[in-house]
């Protein structure tokens, strides 16, 4: 399996960012990487909230993999902001 080289924090402001930005995901930009670029650190915070609601598993998560390891991983993506 591949491994990211950036935090799953940033990748998920990335995302964030670029679904409010680019025309392909609802924003009003037909090229917005630049923008995602420049402005992904303002979702930051967003990204840290959505790492948050998943450290606990649902069920069906649960049910295929071992809940302590994935809390775990989660935690680790989390760093610091994970408190």
């Amino acid at each position: 399996m591949p491994v990211s080289h950036t935090s799953a924090i940033e990748r998920i402001a990335r995302v964030l960012a670029a679904q409010r930005l680019s025309a392909n995901a609802g924003g009003g930009e037909h090229s917005a990487a630049s923008d995602v670029d420049a402005t992904w650190v303002d979702y930051r915070a967003d990204a840290v909230a959505v790492l948050r609601t998943l450290r606990e598993p649902d069920a069906a998560m649960a049910a295929v993999g071992d809940p302590a390891i994935w809390e775990a991983m989660v935690v680790a993506a989390l760093g610091d902001a994970a408190d």
